[in-house]
């Protein structure tokens, strides 16, 4: 049986709910009828104008923060790309009838943001329960016992007014959370900034997390080896924000020095489970080092519980390098050694490191997403490491980011 259209302009001007789309400057740009009979607005009236020019502030009602409060959950909206709900509002509209005059209104809001192909957040959808009836109903109701009646009006008005400060203390801890974020961010970006690669035949990506406030501890790292090669690493740290973009600070620099005081990933690997295990919050942090030796054409490497690099060859066939795998950072007896392969490369052949960002989906085996990272990279045999790390984001769709952060290295060999 073939599927019928559906008609969803139909669907959105009958829904019962009032919704308002805006753009990116929150101009109006649609109403369905449900909107236009809860505000006495015409379809016109509305679309084209800045949602704070259609409806402002009541200037006869400074207590009010209608206005205040809804702009600040539409630019939540835009910058942090997630679905916003509000609490209760009192948000006076104007009389169309009685220019200059006020009705007073109040609604339940909830902001959504609608995504283009590109990922970036192209509208947000507002939609409103008007709850005014039942707010002034609840002052009329009749009662047998006034003292009764009183208290439950004085009980009903704390509770709103709990509900205005709890908002007021959620949004002060978003922008503090924020900032914290940002100083995080620019810790994280400071330490990964890499003006001289090794090479020209390398590539890395750093996408921190969309849709969350938090930055991660996702870390990547490509080093010279003075005329043989050179050696590359990923890792990932448990937790968030500062303390982990500190620790993955710490983790990254300790595992260089270390491979400059040895040219085996294993031992390096060694070498930082002693130094993890004395770094609070370091603990079960994951990490794969390689090196890659280009006069004997092998590569060299060594995993602590992270994601397997992949060696792909020119005709776009993958190898997976997962036979030198162990637990992660500092979750292992110290005096066993960390295991070691090698595999050879072929000039043409190019190597892949990523966090667990690139690949992971929620609700889904880990290795689906490997098979589909495989997949992505079939298409890229033979192509430059700009590109193929521009391939792999968009063909695992995360090239404006994923729920987790991504680190991404590519070499070409």
């Amino acid at each position: 049986m073939e599927r019928s259209e559906i008609d969803y302009a139909a669907l959105f001007a009958a829904t019962p709910s009032p919704y308002l789309v805006l753009d990116q400057r929150l101009i109006i740009v649609d109403a369905n009828r449900a909107y236009l009979r809860a505000t006495g607005r015409s379809h016109d009236d509305l679309v084209g104008q800045y949602i704070f020019d259609a409806f402002p502030a009541n200037p006869d009602d400074p207590w009010s923060h209608g206005v205040e409060n809804l702009a600040a959950s539409l630019h939540r909206v835009l910058d942090l790309r997630r679905v916003d709900t509000m609490a209760l509002q009192k948000y006076d509209i104007p009389v169309v009838s009685h220019p200059g005059e006020f009705e007073e209104r109040w609604w339940s809001p909830i902001n959504t943001p609608v995504f283009g192909p590109d990922g970036s957040v192209v509208r947000i959808i507002h939609r409103v329960e008007d709850v005014t009836g039942f707010i002034r109903d609840r002052g009329r109701l009749p009662s047998t016992d006034e003292a009764s009646d009183e208290r439950f009006r004085s009980a009903e008005t704390e509770l709103y007014a709990r509900a205005q400060e709890l908002q007021k203390v959620n949004e002060e801890l978003r922008r503090a959370h924020a900032r914290e974020s940002r100083v995080a961010l620019t810790l994280q970006e400071a330490m990964l900034y890499s003006p001289d690669l090794p090479r020209p035949g390398v590539a890395v990506r750093y996408l921190p997390a969309v849709g969350t406030l938090n930055v991660c501890g996702d870390w990547y790292d490509v080093t010279d080896v003075s005329g043989t090669g050179l050696t590359a690493a990923v890792g990932d740290v448990v937790g968030h924000g500062l303390e982990a973009a500190g620790i993955m600070g710490m983790l990254r620099s300790a595992l260089s020095a270390a491979m400059r005081a040895t040219d085996r990933p294993a031992r390096a690997l060694q070498i930082l489970d002693l130094y993890a295990g004395s770094v609070e919050g370091a603990q079960s942090a994951t990490a794969l080092k390689v090196r890659v030796d280009t006069d004997e054409q092998m590569i060299t490497y060594s995993s602590a519980g992270h994601l397997p690099a992949v060696l792909l060859h020119p005709d776009g066939a993958c190898e997976l390098l997962d036979r030198a795998t162990d637990p992660p950072l500092a979750s292992r007896p110290e005096v066993l050694p960390r295991p070691e392969a090698i595999a050879p490369y072929v000039p043409g052949d190019s190597l892949i490191l990523y966090t667990d960002g690139l690949v992971e989906r929620r609700d889904e085996d880990i290795d689906q997403g490997i098979d589909r990272l495989t997949i992505a990279l079939a298409s890229c045999g033979g192509l430059d490491a700009e590109r193929i790390a521009d391939n792999v984001l968009a063909g695992l769709g995360v090239s404006h980011g994923a729920p987790d952060d991504i680190a991404l290295v590519v070499i070409n060999l």
